[in-house]
């Protein structure tokens, strides 16, 4: 029998042989139990692994400690340096019912490593094969040609993560199972491009994040896909939640091959320690060919297996629609916009570059004339430095003598972030000062110092956006500049967004949208007539509910608390708030008192007019209870397995999660449907306005002077298109705003003196 030994952090009561039927020796990292996270310096674990076949990893920490590995989640259940076994730690069945599955099958795959009945995956020669010859690639090619695949598996490796920012180092082809080629571009003639593209008009072609790849080889060799997939958005539909779908993530997942580019990863480690570069610094034209062969050609193998796992998940029709229909329309609208770049304005960039550090100059020059500030300095003998979370502790409850809030940071010490400062705020004007230098440097250096550095020539920057990002289906942005975090508080940045000369921003925002959905999909026939009769939405609320004796143009000036909790319930009945939420709301919008028994009666009188959403949120919930799951109109499922968990507030919140996401996604996709009718329209049209951002429930564009009515209507019909979610005679709300920034005149506004 096997030596095998098994190591988790702390000792618990978790009855290990309960899940593993076999003999082994228990061992803990740390024997301390008082210790609350153990730390490398607590490890005093007394084993040698050389003393046993196989090792079982318990939790991340052990994972870690061992292997230099941080996500045990991705690694469980896999063999890790020929012997280690990560398993996630049992104990979080209870309150994450969800990682059930991915614990049994760790445990399966466990037992079958220990037992022999499965072994490490080991890549052949034969399966990864290297091009860097003109003729043999093009031989390879015709061979695929004269095989006629239903469908090819392609990856592109690259020097940059924006096409105008790199260059292709190669492509890879699978289209059989298990084998694959990396070709190196140097090795491209005229004929090899042809024969791809003949290739590619032949069949269906297979892309992990096919965003990226199409838009490096439509850029750098004008390549044209007529039919592709995405096996990235094939697994959002299989699971939602954001950060599980990279490639290596699906090897793991669907492949025996593991994660098989350690090797090369371990490789560029070596390389930046031998070398002293940076791995920021590093660039994937320095791994020589001989090594990027095998992983490069895996890309394209792995990427096919996994297609060929997921496919199915388009027996679902529920699921196909949403990715025919949004997806992959979505996949091709988001490198449009992604093309089309963000308008900057260079020179206001500048300007507010110097204006930013003009005012964080002089609050700091403020924050030096507090007496406080100076007994720190003189006693310490040392320049007080505000973003120093020590020294600013020290300040405050030790000199300035304010009351800790409470609130503490992971280490146990009492907190200084920006809620606690605001908080602290109320008993001096020191912490308000050091909040509002944190937050202008963050401007400056987060926002305005990085925008410039990156902008292309043409002042645009080209930023990513994401359909796999949110739960919600809600588009996310990253890479050079993440649109939905623009600061909200400070016009300085969207100042810097910029329509060029002859040319107009125009912002377009729904109004009401996730309360307009529920109006539907609810059958609600009084809240539909609240938007079938315009006016102000929240008056409107408030004069239905309260039955209030005025017009509705004289509720926010009568009975502005009345129509300050129906806002609070008409937001919060999405989110599942309850009588003291709605309390705390209304009484911090309004500044007046609002109890828990207002807040409760309040809810009542809400949900006695309307009582159809009421049954519908009820209904809804206990589907949710009793499923796990929901699908949204638009057929995206969220899954819910946590409703099934022993902790309360996790059910609850699951629950929560559910309903919002019924109405949010909905009202997302409505948006986003809308955009993609704008953009196929712009491109068939010859209209030369330029969609370059979602943001929210926003649709950005810099049109023309010429074209702006036009683009309004035409933005407009397609946003309020009825696709079945729709109320007849009250299409849902959309605001537009025009100007010459994004801001719409706020910058000039504060800052219209300085300019």
């Amino acid at each position: 029998m096997p030596n095998v030994a098994l190591v988790e952090t702390k000792i618990s009561n978790t009855d290990f042989k309960q899940h593993f039927s076999i003999d082994f020796d228990r061992f803990q990292l740390c024997s301390d139990s008082t210790v609350k996270k153990v730390l490398k310096r607590d490890v005093d674990i007394n084993m040698n692994p050389d003393d046993y076949d196989w090792i079982i990893l318990v939790g991340s920490d052990a994972v870690k400690y061992y292997t230099k590995i941080n996500s045990v989640t991705e690694y469980s259940g896999k063999l890790l340096n020929g012997k280690y076994l990560p398993i996630i730690n049992p104990s979080m069945l209870a309150f994450k019912p969800e990682v059930k599955p991915l614990f049994e099958q760790s445990k399966n795959n466990i037992l079958d490593y220990i037992s022999g009945n499965l072994e490490e995956t080991i890549i052949r020669a034969e399966q990864a094969v290297g091009i860097q010859d003109t003729e043999k690639a093009n031989e390879w090619i015709r061979n695929c040609i004269d095989a006629k695949p239903k469908y090819i598996a392609l990856d592109s490796e690259t020097t940059g993560l924006y096409p105008r920012d790199g260059h292709m180092l190669g492509i890879s082809l699978c289209y059989e199972a298990g084998y694959g080629v990396y070709i190196d571009v140097d090795c491209f003639d005229e004929e090899t491009e042809s024969l791809l593209q003949s290739l590619f008009n032949q069949t269906i072609v297979i892309f992990h994040n096919a965003k990226f790849d199409i838009a490096f080889f439509e850029y750098h060799f004008n390549f044209k896909f007529p039919q592709f997939e995405d096996t990235m958005l094939l697994h959002y539909l299989v699971d939602e939640n954001p950060g599980t779908h990279g490639l290596k993530q699906l090897a793991m997942k669907f492949t025996p091959y593991g994660d098989y580019e350690k090797e090369q990863y371990d490789w560029i480690a070596d390389y930046c320690k031998r070398t002293g570069t940076l791995r920021n610094d590093f660039t994937w034209d320095t791994i020589p060919f001989e090594i990027m062969k095998k992983y490069a050609a895996m890309d394209a193998v792995v990427t096919y297996l996994v297609y060929e796992k997921l496919v199915r998940i388009k027996r679902n029709t529920q699921l196909k629609k949403v990715y025919d229909n949004i997806l992959i329309p979505g996949t091709k609208f988001l490198m449009a916009i992604q093309d089309n770049g963000v308008p900057f304005d260079k020179t206001r960039l500048y300007t507010a570059q110097e204006l930013m550090q003009l005012e964080i100059d002089e609050a700091i020059q403020s924050l030096y004339n507090f007496s406080e500030i100076k007994e720190f300095e003189r006693i310490n003998g040392k320049d007080f430095n505000p973003n120093s979370t020590v020294q600013l502790r020290s300040l405050l409850f030790d000199y300035v003598g304010l009351q800790p809030t409470g609130k503490k940071t992971g280490t146990g010490a009492d907190s200084t972030d920006a809620e606690v400062l605001k908080e602290l705020g109320e008993q001096s004007a020191i912490p308000q000062l050091i909040l509002d230098i944190r937050q202008r440097s963050k401007i400056k250096n987060t926002y305005l110092d990085k925008i410039i550095l990156q902008l292309d020539r043409d002042s645009r920057l080209r930023t990513g956006f994401n359909l796999h990002g949110t739960t919600s289906g809600r588009l996310s942005s990253s890479g050079k500049l993440n649109m939905q975090q623009l600061p909200r508080d400070n016009p300085i940045v969207k100042g810097c967004i910029k329509a060029k000369d002859g040319y107009k921003i125009v912002a377009m925002d729904l109004t009401t949208a996730e309360v307009y959905v529920a109006a539907v999909l609810a059958k609600d026939k009084n809240l539909m007539d609240v938007f079938r009769s315009g006016g102000n939405f929240h008056s409107s609320i408030a004069k239905k509910v309260f039955k209030l004796p005025c017009e509705v143009d004289e509720v926010a000036e009568l009975y502005g608390d009345r129509r300050q909790a129906a806002k609070a319930v008409t937001f919060g009945i999405m989110y599942g708030a309850g009588p003291r939420k709605i309390s705390e709301q209304v009484t911090k919008d309004s500044g007046k008192p609002f109890s828990m028994h207002e807040a409760a009666q309040v809810i009542n009188d809400y949900f006695r007019e309307f009582f159809n959403l009421k049954k519908w949120i009820d209904n809804n919930q206990e589907y949710i209870k009793q499923n796990g799951f929901i699908y949204s109109y638009f057929g995206r499922k969220r899954r819910l397995p946590n409703v099934a968990s022993e902790d309360k507030g996790i059910q609850s919140h699951s629950v929560r999660s559910g309903l919002n996401f019924l109405v949010q996604s909905t009202a997302s996709d409505i948006n986003l449907l809308g955009a993609i009718d704008m953009q196929k329209h712009i491109e068939t049209s010859g209209f030369k306005a330029r969609i370059f951002a979602l943001v929210h429930d926003s649709i950005l564009a810099e049109v023309p002077v010429n074209e702006v009515d036009y683009y309004i209507e035409a933005l407009q019909e397609y946003v309020q298109k009825d696709r079945g979610v729709s109320i007849p005679g009250a299409p849902v709300g959309c605001d537009f705003e025009v100007g010459d920034d994004y801001s719409m005149g706020k910058f000039e506004k504060m800052y219209g003196d300085n300019l």
